[in-house]
């Protein structure tokens, strides 16, 4: 999901500054433009171009600071902690880590930090190799949801309760979905900037590192407010071996309502909905207002994981749900996380994106209104119903009126599993198909404003298409986009289109 052009969105851009190139086995350093331009968000450690221990990519990691393992701060901009492990709110297990990282003006970290056993450069952007508690999922976010980051950030990761550190790994900088301008979700929150989220799987230790993007001559905007945050997913309700044979937990008001928005297709509490056929999905037209004779294309129903299914936490998310008034297009996106997971760790990876999504960057909930795994799985996304036009958070400009469906995982140099390419079509045959869309038809759909389309233009889309098609970014990777002219035709078709 990462932008060809990196731009400011909005009045409130930061200030510039210098990144200069290094070689990739030392960090960084950053120097200011000029004076008093910029803040500290929070009170950080930064990385320098030495290249003592800690700093370079295949060096042993330091010993930890008992003082430092476990960094978890409170952000002003919200009522509840972020510290939100289930020891402190009562919640279902899961948690965020946000560690502040220096920007401009920051203060000289002193040379006892045990973190790293050299004197840091003053003014760098990133985090010396350091121990947490464990993660499995890591972004970087920033305060004003307008503005890009503009740099290259990596990362590497160290598997929990080993020596072994990964390899340096790139976080895609430019995260382009984002709820509409102007809409409820950025009027009622403090909306966050941030990169993709990356899944690491289960680790320990981070270093982080932010430099030009290759090529990049001259200064670099960054934007204030830039945290790491490392998302614990937590484990999966009923996983836990000593509680299966405890009675199930009754439901919270929250998750009674996430499940009954889908009662037309399974009991309260059902972990998932289960396929129909085509001629068992036409009932399903009831779940969307009425009959409506005229819509026969109806494509058959996928089986769907629901939240309950995955271990959402519905405490984390707003409590009302937001709708379009229909769904005449569906946007395809991957999810920019990485490919390093199982689809056993599937419900964790979105568990973790979910936090963010709502922890981190502070929308509403989840973005996507689905998510399909490597296998083909399909899982309920943003809370509402499966059936109903829920509004997401998955294709800024053109969230009014769409679904948006996230393949995990990054396709943008390896090609998409057929049964992801499949779901698509599966899916997008009944999502469609309960309004009367035909997946290979075209649309003309209004613009609420992205770096592509200007708010009010009039745009010629698919039906069924790519993020790119909305807004200049590479989402959904080049291999995924080459598959949907195929998974149109292969929807019509389970519509019983010819």
């Amino acid at each position: 999901m990462r932008p060809f052009l990196a731009s400011c969105l909005g009045a409130a851009c930061s200030a510039a500054i210098a990144l200069p190139s290094a070689p990739d086995a030392v960090a960084v350093a950053v120097a200011v433009a000029g004076p008093g331009t910029g803040t500290v968000a929070g009170t950080g450690t930064v990385i320098g171009t030495g290249t003592g221990a800690g700093t370079g990519a295949g060096a042993r990691p330091p010993a930890p600071d008992p003082e430092r393992t476990d960094p978890e701060r409170t952000d002003p901009k919200r009522t509840d902690p972020e510290r939100t492990g289930p020891e402190h709110t009562g919640e279902l297990p899961g948690s965020t880590q946000s560690l502040p990282v220096a920007t401009l003006d920051a203060p000289v970290p002193q040379s006892t930090d045990r973190d790293t056993a050299s004197a840091p450069t003053p003014r760098a952007l990133g985090l010396p190799p350091r121990t947490v508690r464990p993660f499995s999922l890591l972004g970087v976010v920033w305060d004003d949801a307008r503005a890009e980051l503009g740099a290259r950030v990596q990362v590497r990761t160290r598997a929990t309760g080993s020596h072994v550190w990964s390899g340096w790994q790139d976080v895609q900088a430019h995260n382009d979905d984002a709820p509409d301008p102007g809409n409820a979700e950025r009027r009622d929150s403090a909306v966050r900037g941030s990169t993709a989220p990356l899944w690491v799987g289960d680790s320990d230790a981070v270093q982080l590192r932010i430099t030009p993007e290759p090529g990049h001559r001259g200064p670099v905007t960054v934007p204030r407010g830039l945290r790491l945050e490392l998302v614990d997913p937590g484990r999966r309700p009923g996983t836990d071996r000593s509680a299966r044979t405890d009675p199930p937990a009754p439901l919270g008001p929250e998750a009674t309502a996430a499940s009954a928005a889908n009662s037309k297709f399974a009991p309260l509490g059902a972990t998932e909905i289960p396929a129909a056929d085509r001629a068992a999905a036409q009932a399903d037209l009831s779940a969307v207002g009425g009959t409506h004779p005229d819509r026969t294309a109806v494509g058959p129903r996928p089986r769907i994981i629901t939240r309950a299914g995955w271990g959402a936490d519905e405490k984390l998310r707003e409590k009302s749900f937001l709708y379009n008034k229909t769904v005449r297009a569906a946007f395809v996106h991957h999810s920019g996380s990485g490919n390093n997971y199982t689809c056993a760790q599937a419900p964790s990876l979105i568990r973790a994106m979910y936090r963010f999504h709502v922890k981190s960057n502070h929308w509403r909930d989840i973005g996507y209104n689905f998510l399909v795994d490597k296998c083909g799985t399909v899982y309920e996304g943003r809370a509402g119903g499966v059936a109903k036009p829920v509004m997401g958070a998955h294709t800024l400009g053109f969230n009014d009126a769409s679904t948006g469906i996230a393949v995990l995982g990054t396709f943008t140099d390896s090609e998409p599993p057929k049964p992801a390419i499949d779901a698509i079509s599966r899916l997008t045959s009944w999502k469609l198909g309960l309004y009367g869309v035909d997946p290979r038809a075209k649309i003309q759909l209004l613009s609420s404003g992205s770096n592509r389309y200007p708010k009010g233009a009039k745009v010629q889309m698919n039906t069924l298409s790519g993020h790119r098609d909305g807004f200049t970014t590479d989402c959904p990777g080049a291999h995924l986009y080459s598959k949907l002219a195929a998974a149109r035709q292969t929807a019509a078709q389970l519509q019983g289109r010819r």
